[in-house]
């Protein structure tokens, strides 16, 4: 098996829609560090699992600079985006998303999904 992980630092904000009160429901910005996993039993045409530039151009660029929530269609909770994340890079099994240097979710793709 073949694995590569590229790290991204991406500047964005977001509110969060939440069925509690919370001062995250106020548009605010984060400095998010982006791990994205990937692997793959084989390599392609170019000796890649997934080209750096390509995870970069799915992400880095969709996301970075942006609010959110006019970005992404979902409520942008790190965990929503972990999981956006899987689903976008091709070979991607797990993203973490760390939204400050104490406060991280992550996805990761269950071998049976």
């Amino acid at each position: 098996m073949y694995y590569v992980k590229k790290t991204l630092e991406i500047s964005s904000c977001h509110q969060l829609y939440l069925d509690y009160e919370s001062k995250c429901e106020s548009l605010h910005g984060h400095n998010w560090m982006i791990n994205v996993y990937c692997k793959s039993k084989t390599l392609d045409s170019n000796g890649m699992v997934c080209d750096f530039i390509l995870i970069k151009r799915l992400i880095h660029d969709h996301i970075d600079h942006t609010n959110l929530n006019e970005t992404l269609p979902f409520n942008p909770t790190a965990e929503n985006i972990a999981r956006w994340i899987v689903d976008t890079v091709p070979n991607c099994y797990k993203a973490e998303v760390w939204e400050s240097r104490d406060n991280m979710a992550a996805y990761e793709r269950d071998d049976d999904e």
